[in-house]
């Protein structure tokens, strides 16, 4: 198989899909691997290093993608990588569709094969793609939302420990996954007083067994998120429903009840963000303030920390991506019903529930795709 890797155009975006080591494994199983020049200086690995291992340069972005069989991303094709899509050419990538219906309409009409990284999903219910960015995501929440109260930057000018005789900074999670339970341990740990709410008994019981004293664990429900932010310092979003739009926990009138210069961190963001006044950002431009509360909505916060998050991400998508060149993207996902979960669009239709549910769009069974 013919594997393109791009570079990353996405703002401040400095992951790559593959590093050598992987292109040296896939070369080794007898496939070609094409790297765009400068693919890998964001994080650490040169052109050189990948054609040590055997894999080719490519000058640009088009001759990346034009003979492709299969393309690996790390962030979703924007408008300018459209045009370069073609008819059956599997993209395996994080795409996160239920939040843009532009994006996923591009990508129906490209007739491309895209399995997200995000919906590839294991029999005991785990994400295993998303569960590394996700650590990532929910260790950056903590370190931002720490920046964003200092003075400087608008905040209310709280340390999130404190010291001997001051209070800590009181920080709220909303979500108790893998975004929740990372930015709880960098919270913690930093000495901030934590509460996590969510909506599963079980977690919480979990995570009663697993977080320090300083941890409280909360139900999450309308009235208790409301009291909750209304006392916080930092408010951290770690809302998940795989493939699906973000629930909105915090509306706009919400604000209002909010310290002023409090910080909000929407992690869900990639899904439409779990706070109504969310949008969007970027790495230059992170913040904005609605009703004198900061909003940080960086969609790519792992690519913050470029060499750390592509050390984590290639070595949990490195399996998947072997599995899909050697046995082409069919066969593939017919012997593995978790990257059959990982089908989101095929041949101009939608087969992942949650996409086909955000937008009002009819919904093929992928299994219908692969026999």
């Amino acid at each position: 198989m013919k594997i393109g890797i791009p570079k990353e155009i996405k703002t401040n975006e400095n992951r790559v899909s593959l590093v050598p080591a992987g292109a040296e494994a896939l070369v080794a199983a007898g496939h070609s691997v094409l790297v765009e020049t400068g693919a890998g200086i964001g994080s650490g690995f040169t052109d050189e290093q990948y054609t040590a291992v055997g894999a080719k340069i490519a000058p640009n972005a088009d001759a990346t993608w034009a003979d492709a069989d299969m393309i690996m991303k790390v962030k979703e094709p924007i408008a300018p990588e459209w045009p370069r899509m073609k008819k059956g050419q599997a993209i395996f990538t994080y795409f996160h569709f239920a939040a843009d219906e532009k994006l996923t309409k591009a990508h129906m009409a490209s007739g491309a094969v895209c399995i997200a990284y995000e919906t590839v999903e294991t029999a005991n219910r785990e994400l295993p793609l998303l569960v590394p960015m996700s650590e990532v995501a929910g260790r950056m929440a903590v370190q931002e939302g720490a920046k964003y109260l200092e003075k400087l930057y608008g905040g209310r000018g709280v340390l999130l420990g404190g010291v001997p005789g001051v209070p800590p900074a009181k920080v709220v999670i909303l979500g108790g996954g893998i975004v929740g339970i990372n930015a709880a341990k960098m919270a913690a740990g930093m000495g901030a007083k934590v509460t996590i709410l969510d909506t599963n008994l079980e977690r919480l019981r979990y995570l009663s067994d697993v977080m320090p004293a300083n941890v409280q664990l909360i139900f999450s429900n309308r009235h208790n998120v409301l009291e909750q932010i209304a006392t916080a310092d930092l408010v951290i979003g770690g809302v998940l429903i795989p493939g699906a739009v973000a629930p909105k926990l915090i509306r706009k009138g919400d604000l209002k009840t909010m310290r002023p210069g409090s910080v909000i961190v929407d992690v869900a963001i990639d899904q439409g963000g779990c706070v109504e006044t969310i949008h969007a950002t970027t790495h230059e431009n992170p913040t904005y303030v609605v009703d004198e509360v900061i909003h940080y909505g960086v969609a790519n916060m792992p690519g913050g920390v470029p060499r750390t998050s592509t050390l984590a991400l290639t070595n949990a998508t490195f399996p998947y991506a072997l599995t899909l060149a050697n046995k082409g993207w069919k066969k593939a996902l017919a012997e593995s019903p978790a990257l059959l979960k990982g089908l989101n669009v095929v041949d101009g239709k939608v087969t992942y529930r949650g996409v086909a549910e955000a937008f009002g769009m009819a919904f093929h069974e992928p299994s219908t795709f692969v026999k």
